[in-house]
């Protein structure tokens, strides 16, 4: 069966693309950081009992593995906390960019096991939420600037971004997973 662009769309996009709501509510804000504060112990319990084989499976036609998007979880993840770190100790700092597909194409993300990744997810999750809980409003409206887009990305919607970017993935993984008939949710 072929692909369709309305498949492909959807295979990329399970959940849809971020939206953020204008304005960010405290309740936003609350929601989103318990997304991030539950989503290691939720990606554990869905991938730990994977095998190598379900692991190396893609997504979509042409997208990452499973294995692939754990690790790139845990790279883009890791970076995210960092640009939290550099725009509440900088002025309007101008992030490092990296290339996420080049990176998922390095052997640890093609090879690895999984199990670094998850517990530095669990790691950088914990100090990820810990920080936002104790941001003040003026902390959630500073913001850093994106070099390839030049764009200001506030600490606030940064929040909601990686609430999304976790759920994301998750429904990547599932999918997948699906797909090949290993699961049923």
């Amino acid at each position: 069966m072929e692909t369709t662009d309305k498949d492909l769309e959807e295979l990329k996009f399970p959940i849809g693309q971020f939206i953020c709501p204008d304005p960010i509510s405290k309740q936003h804000i609350k929601s989103w950081t318990e997304v991030l504060e539950r989503f290691p112990k939720h990606l554990n319990a869905l991938v730990k009992p994977l095998t190598d084989h379900q692991l190396n499976c893609e997504y979509r036609p042409g997208g990452w593995t499973v294995r692939q998007v754990i690790h790139h979880l845990a790279d883009s993840h890791h970076h995210s906390y960092t640009r939290f770190k550099w725009t509440l100790t900088e002025d309007a700092p101008l992030i490092k960019a990296y290339n996420q597909d080049k990176w998922a194409d390095l052997e640890d993300a093609k090879h690895s096991h999984i199990s670094a990744s998850l517990l530095h997810l669990e790691a950088i999750h914990k100090k990820l939420v810990c920080l936002i809980r104790n941001l003040e409003e003026s902390d959630l409206n500073r913001y850093f600037v994106h070099p390839e887009t030049n764009r200001k990305v506030y600490l606030k919607e940064n929040i909601g971004i990686y609430a999304w970017h976790s759920q994301h993935h998750y429904a990547h993984i599932v999918k997948a997973l699906e797909q090949k008939g290993w699961i049923t949710l």
